[in-house]
């Protein structure tokens, strides 16, 4: 079992950057693959990225899809993403994501994960 914790939340103007952390318990960190989604007022959560247990494979939304980064330091139980060029309609709440895998693969749903995070506010202004 792993619990995580996502943080680097905030407000930012259009354009911007911020880099969201999450951070795993756990010694198996690097038997997970992990993922970023986020949910806006009203919407569905949605994919945002994802990346394998070694960090060797991504995936990314069409939309964030050259805005967005995402990666992963296993000596330091933490996946990252970085976000630039922010705009308005990034805004949302981004959920951090984790499911064991034996292969170094990763999931692109929800109904992949089984471990959530608390969730961190995003918040773009125009």
């Amino acid at each position: 079992q792993v619990q995580l914790i996502e943080s680097g939340g905030g407000l930012v103007q259009a354009g911007g950057s911020l880099r969201l952390s999450c951070a795993a318990s756990g010694r198996t960190f690097s038997s997970y693959a992990m993922g970023w989604f986020r949910q806006a007022p009203g919407k569905a959560r949605e994919f945002v990225a994802a990346i394998s247990r070694s960090g060797g494979s991504t995936s990314y939304a069409d939309s964030v899809k050259g805005r967005f980064t995402i990666s992963r330091d296993n000596a330091k139980n933490t996946v990252y993403l970085q976000m630039n060029s922010l705009k308005p309609e990034d805004t949302a709440v981004y959920y951090c994501a984790a499911e064991y895998t034996y292969r170094d693969r990763w999931y692109a749903s929800t109904e992949g994960y089984d471990y959530w995070g608390q969730g961190t506010q995003v918040t773009v202004s125009s």
